[in-house]
């Protein structure tokens, strides 16, 4: 296919409106999963038990957009980082998350629907999952036209990211040490932690990251946090003596009875957690959204103007659900997206055009925001022998304010659910930001 389109206004809005190529090797993807003997089974029956998980697609990025989501994440942290924020913030916060024990939380995790304005904030994840899949599955994209090397080549790190991502713990694992006034140590031993986290759906990733930890010397455990043992000063997981707690779970204030063992090895700190309850509530509390998107609230901060700028550009307006407002939203509900504060993935989040009036009365008695509504953008694909598009959105994994890795998810539907054919995770490829260029595909 000879691909001409002068009328989008980037390379890459061309590439992902008519360009259906598909770029994974599967075999190399069976390859990269199955690197270590452990991970063979993952590898042999992932594609049964997770049929959605990877695209055959990738999604084109200019540079442009890409530099605009680092700046973005860049001023977003200064901004969640400001101590008027944490002044702001904390009182209102579970007492858990009153302490700074040091980490800063790895995996944080930026969602972006990319527009003609610019990349627009959805959400802010404290342990966004996917970094060690897509990291797997970058590696495993097949060269299909002559755009797709330097596409490839722009993730000049793609050697090292993992090596990258161990490093983040380490340095997490020196912060815990210096918070307490210890002299740097080894980092000996990590679980990874969810509830019954074999059922989990990316489970296939805690393997994985598994596997990373032990090929560079850290003792590493998957397991459910009932099972953790708090014994003389020391958190335990079988016999196994832990440094860290790689937490996954959604419990992000630890207040679950059956968390009780981890909750109080944090507090007292016996063990590094990351991330934890203190970066959820600074970060990931979703009224967050409503003051990163006012003007007055962030000038208050005293947020840089800069800084300010690139925020009220890049974050939609939210606001509030309550009694007061609820007419005037219920009118507008077709251009907003309403969310609970509380909530995590897509659960129990509505698109306004699609509420009914039982929905309706249940998000007023709920606690819920509404956002302004922003259509994610369409990636052209080809499922078997049809021609569709799928939505899709730009997820950041960033540690201390830089961006580490950009991944997509494909999907249709209202919010990205791993159930669409043809869809799932998928890599970001950049692309020169030239208008009306021809890619042979």
């Amino acid at each position: 296919m000879l691909l001409t389109e002068p009328s989008l206004t980037t390379l890459a809005d061309a590439l992902n409106h008519s360009c259906r190529c598909q770029t994974l090797d599967t075999a190399q993807l069976q390859r990269e999963l199955g690197r270590n003997a452990g991970l063979r089974d993952v590898a042999g029956t992932l594609a049964r038990t997770h049929p959605h998980l990877f695209s055959n697609t990738a999604v084109f990025a200019s540079q442009a957009t890409v530099q605009a989501v680092q700046n973005a994440v860049a001023a977003l942290e200064r901004t969640l980082s400001l101590p008027a924020w944490t002044q702001q913030v904390l009182p209102i916060a579970n007492p858990i998350a009153q302490a700074d024990h040091g980490p800063l939380g790895v995996f944080m995790g930026y969602d972006f629907h990319i527009t003609p304005q610019g990349p627009q904030l959805i959400e802010i994840n404290t342990n966004a999952g996917g970094a060690m899949l897509n990291a797997v599955l970058l590696r495993a994209q097949a060269v299909c036209c002559g755009l797709m090397n330097p596409a490839l080549n722009a993730y000049r790190n793609m050697a090292t990211l993992e090596d990258e991502f161990v490093a983040m713990f380490h340095a997490e694992w020196d912060l815990f040490n210096r918070a307490r006034g210890q002299a740097p140590r080894p980092l000996r031993s990590i679980a990874i932690v969810d509830e019954a986290p074999q059922s989990q759906y990316l489970a296939p990733e805690f393997a994985l990251f598994a596997e990373l930890f032990q090929r560079h010397g850290i003792q590493a455990v998957v397991t459910d946090p009932s099972h953790l043992q708090l014994r003389d000063g020391v958190l335990y997981s079988g016999a196994l003596a832990l440094d860290m707690v790689y937490n996954r779970l959604t419990d992000f204030d630890l207040s679950d009875p059956a968390h009780a063992a981890l909750a109080q090895a944090y507090t007292e700190d016996v063990v590094a957690v990351t991330p934890h309850p203190r970066a959820h509530a600074l970060r990931a509390n979703k009224q967050h959204l409503v003051t990163l998107g006012q003007a007055a609230a962030l000038q208050a901060l005293g947020v840089p103007l800069a800084d300010q700028q690139t925020l009220l550009a890049t974050v939609p307006a939210c606001e509030r659900v309550h009694a007061d407002n609820a007419p005037a939203l219920w009118e507008q509900r077709k251009h907003l997206f309403f969310k609970p504060l509380d909530g995590f993935g897509a659960r129990a989040v509505y698109r306004g055009d699609k509420l009914t009036k039982k929905v309706w009365e249940q998000i007023q008695q709920g606690d819920y925001i509404a956002q302004a509504l922003v259509p994610p953008p369409l990636r052209a694909m080809q499922v078997g022998d049809a021609a569709t598009e799928l939505k899709f959105d730009l997820r950041a994994y960033t540690y201390a304010g830089r961006v580490q890795l950009l991944a997509a998810r494909t999907y249709s539907g209202q919010t990205t659910n791993f159930r669409t054919e043809g869809g799932g995770f998928a890599p970001v490829m950049w692309v020169p930001d030239l208008p009306d260029q021809a890619c042979g595909c």
